[in-house]
């Protein structure tokens, strides 16, 4: 491991935890051991260092489902797949400070523009996917024809995200795993032919 992926491993998590803004050089310095010189020698600034460890809580917490879905066949099968993978999401994440698109979303909106537009991004990443999915099942006669496949892909999002933060907030992991029922016992089997 190289001094710039140890400084990623050690900070990551914190700034999940502690917030984009809320992360301070000295918890930066604190957590790795290593001066503010040893930093800004891996790392251009805080924003650069962010940006990374925002990606690198993505990488372990996100894309795993991306690729996982990418091995796939069905739109439904798919859209179960996604759910599956949510009902663990919150013991994946957890100890890392909770989802990291959700956090980066809500703290980074007016403190750091590039941050949340490589939140925004991603969030628009997976409603496109779920929109893709759906579109592909309409596509394969699994889903229903009048289905409106944006609508469905921003109501599924929507009970994922909104399911994960009240997790977070209530230490429940329950919120999730009836939000990922609800998806799967109401929404796909209504949309499903």
């Amino acid at each position: 491991m190289n001094t710039s992926e140890f400084i990623l491993d050690k900070v990551a998590p914190i700034f999940n935890k502690q917030g984009y803004i809320g992360t301070s050089l000295s918890d930066i310095t604190k957590a790795t051991g290593l001066t503010k010189g040893a930093i800004y020698c891996n790392f251009s600034n805080k924003e650069d260092l962010a940006l990374k460890s925002f990606q690198l809580n993505i990488n372990l917490a996100i894309t795993p489902l991306f690729k996982l879905i990418a091995t796939k066949e069905g739109s439904i099968n798919k859209l179960y797949t996604i759910t599956d993978y949510q009902r663990s999401y919150y013991d994946l994440v957890k100890d890392r400070g909770g989802c990291p698109m959700l956090r980066a979303g809500v703290d980074t909106k007016f403190i750091n523009p590039l941050l949340f537009r490589t939140a925004q991004n991603l969030s628009q990443k997976f409603t496109v996917g779920l929109t893709n999915i759906i579109n592909e099942g309409i596509i394969n006669n699994e889903i229903q024809q009048n289905t409106d496949p944006v609508k469905y892909a921003k109501i599924i999002l929507s009970l994922i995200e909104g399911s994960s933060l009240l997790a977070f907030t209530h230490n429940d992991q329950t919120y999730i795993t009836t939000a990922m029922d609800f998806i799967d016992n109401t929404i796909i089997d209504s949309i499903r032919k």
